[in-house]
C-alpha cells in the first residue's frame, strides 16, 4: 500500500513528487495544474502524507499505513491544513486564517503543509493576502496550491511557486481504480470511466448512482429531441431541471446531517422551537448552505453542458472519420447508432460550430450572472 496508490495515470507527476519528498529542504511552495478530475486534490494529499510520513528512511515514504499518513489522508493530521471551499469563491477572511497558521510551528511533524484546493477561485485582492506567506514562509511550512491552468493563478503567485502538470488520467487507470478501491464490477466502472471522460469523482459517482446514470443519458440524449424553437426551449428546460436535480441529489442528506450535527453538538431540543440564542448559529449554516447550493448548481450546470458536448464531439468524430471510429474513440459508445444517424444529416464544421456554442454558454454561466434557463435557450435554438 502507497499514499500514491490513488493518484491515476500521473506517473512522471508521481515520481517529480517522490523525489522531492527525499529532498532535506523540499521547494517552500508548490502549484498542482490539470484539469477537471486529473486528481489535483488526491495529488496533493499524497504529497502531504509524503512530507509528513513517520518512515525513517526517505525511500519509504509515503508508506500509507502510518499513523501519519493515514490522518493525512483522512483529513485529520494536525500539521496539514486543507481549504477547498464550496462557495463561489475564497474569502479574504479564510486567507488571512491560513496565513495566521502558517506561522505556527510543526507539533509533531517535520514540515506545516498548507493546503488551497481551488486556488483558483481567489479574487484578487485575496491572493495578495498570501503573496508574502508564500514568498517567505518559515522555515518549516510548505504550500500546494491546486487550479486548473497556470493561467488560473495570478503571475506574482505563480512565479513563486514550482510547477507541476497533470494530464487527463487514461479511462482504463480510473476503471480500474473504482474496481480497486470501491468494489465497482468491472464492465460498469469501465463504462462509468468513459462517460464521465476520466473525471475520477464523477465516475465513482455514476457507478455507485443508477439515478446519476440515467440523468447523463437523459442529457446526453436531448439533441436527438431538438425540432424547432420549441423543442429547443423544451430541451432548455429539461437540461436545467436534470442538471438542480443532480445537484439537490447530492445536498439534501448532506445538508439535513449537517443541521442535526449542529444542533446535537448545541444541545438543541429535538423538538418545539428552538432558543433564540441557537437560532443565529442554524441561520448562519443555512446561509452557507445556500451558497453551497449555488455553486453546486453551478457546477453541476457545466458538468452537464460537457456532457452535451460529448455527444457533438462524438458525432464529430464519426463524421472526420466516415464513421470508422471504433468504440473504444467514442464517450458515449452506447448510442453508436443514433450517433452515426445524427451524423449523417450534418458536417464536421456544424458539429465544431455546435460545440463552440455550448463552451459559450459554458463560459458565461461560470464567470457572469447570467440566467441559466434563458442562455441555455439561445443555446439550444442555435444547436438547430
Amino acid at each position: 500500500m502507497s499514499v500514491w496508490d490513488d493518484v491515476q495515470g500521473q506517473g512522471p507527476v508521481v515520481e517529480q513528487l517522490r523525489r522531492a519528498t527525499l529532498e532535506d529542504t523540499p521547494t517552500h511552495a508548490w502549484l498542482l495544474t490539470g484539469p477537471p478530475g486529473s486528481g489535483r486534490s488526491n495529488a496533493a494529499r499524497a504529497f502531504a502524507a509524503a512530507l509528513v510520513c513517520e518512515q525513517p528512511d526517505p525511500v519509504n515514504r509515503g508508506c500509507g499505513e502510518c499513523h501519519a499518513c493515514h490522518t493525512v489522508l483522512a483529513g485529520t493530521h494536525s500539521d496539514v491544513t486543507v481549504l477547498e471551499t464550496e462557495k463561489t469563491t475564497i474569502s479574504i477572511e479564510e486567507a488571512r486564517e491560513l496565513v495566521t497558521k502558517a506561522q505556527d510551528r510543526p507539533a509533531s511533524a517535520r514540515w506545516r503543509i498548507i493546503i488551497i484546493g481551488d486556488a483558483d477561485r481567489m479574487v484578487e485582492r485575496t491572493t495578495n493576502v498570501l503573496l508574502k506567506a508564500i514568498e517567505e514562509p518559515p522555515p518549516r511550512t510548505i504550500w500546494v496550491l491546486c487550479a486548473p491552468s497556470p493561467a488560473d493563478v495570478l503571475v506574482t503567485i505563480r512565479s513563486r511557486c514550482r510547477m507541476v502538470t497533470l494530464r487527463v488520467p487514461p479511462v482504463k487507470d480510473v476503471a480500474d481504480l473504482l474496481v480497486r478501491r470501491d468494489g465497482v464490477e468491472p464492465a460498469l466502472a469501465l463504462a462509468s470511466a468513459r462517460a464521465a471522460q476520466s473525471h475520477v469523482g464523477i465516475a465513482r459517482r455514476l457507478a455507485r448512482d443508477e439515478g446519476a446514470r440515467g440523468r447523463r443519458d437523459a442529457i446526453v440524449r436531448l439533441p436527438l429531441s431538438l425540432r424547432g424553437v420549441s423543442g429547443a426551449v423544451k430541451a432548455a428546460a429539461s437540461l436545467v431541471e436534470l442538471a438542480t436535480a443532480e445537484a439537490a441529489s447530492s445536498n439534501e442528506q448532506r445538508d439535513a446531517a449537517e443541521k442535526e450535527q449542529l444542533l446535537r453538538s448545541l444541545g438543541a431540543p429535538e423538538s418545539g422551537t428552538l432558543p433564540p440564542s441557537l437560532r443565529a448559529q442554524v441561520r448562519q449554516l443555512e446561509e452557507d448552505q445556500k451558497r453551497r447550493s449555488k455553486r453546486s448548481i453551478t457546477d453541476t450546470l457545466d458538468r452537464a453542458l460537457t456532457d452535451l458536448i460529448s455527444f457533438y464531439r462524438d458525432v464529430m468524430l464519426l463524421q472526420l472519420s466516415d464513421n470508422r471510429a471504433s468504440d473504444d474513440e467514442l464517450v458515449n459508445s452506447g448510442m453508436r447508432t443514433e450517433l452515426s444517424t445524427f451524423a449523417a444529416q450534418g458536417s464536421s464544421e456544424q458539429s465544431l460550430n455546435r460545440i463552440e456554442a455550448i463552451n459559450e454558454v459554458r463560459r458565461r454561466i461560470v464567470s457572469t450572472n447570467v440566467a441559466p434557463l434563458l442562455a441555455i435557450e439561445a443555446m439550444t435554438v442555435s444547436l438547430l
